[in-house]
C-alpha cells in the first residue's frame, strides 16, 4: 500500500489480484475480437455477438453464444459473476 498525503492508495498490483479466485465478469465481445483472445475458436463468422467470461485479472475462462450460458459456467466454478458493459 502506498501512503499519499494520509490517505492509502492500493498498488497495482493489489488492484489486479482483487476478486482473484472468487470474481469473474462477463463481458460481450464480437467475433472478430473473440478469435483473437481464443486462438483455439478456428474459424467463425464475422458479426457475431459473443459473451466471455474472464477471471477478475482479465484472463479468459470461457466465450458463450450467451451472457446466461457464462453467467451459468461462472456459478458452476463457484465464481461471483458480474457484467461488464
Amino acid at each position: 500500500m502506498i501512503r499519499n498525503d494520509k490517505t492509502a492508495v492500493p498498488t497495482p498490483e493489489m488492484l489486479a489480484a482483487l476478486g482473484a479466485g472468487h470474481v469473474a465478469y462477463v463481458k460481450p465481445i464480437m467475433s472478430e475480437d473473440a478469435m483473437k483472445l481464443y486462438p483455439q475458436l478456428g474459424e467463425i463468422r464475422p458479426g457475431l455477438k459473443l459473451f466471455t467470461l474472464n477471471a477478475a485479472d482479465g484472463t479468459p475462462i470461457m466465450i458463450s453464444d450467451s451472457a446466461e450460458g457464462a453467467v451459468a459456467n461462472a456459478w458452476e466454478q463457484e465464481l461471483v459473476p458480474v457484467s461488464l458493459h
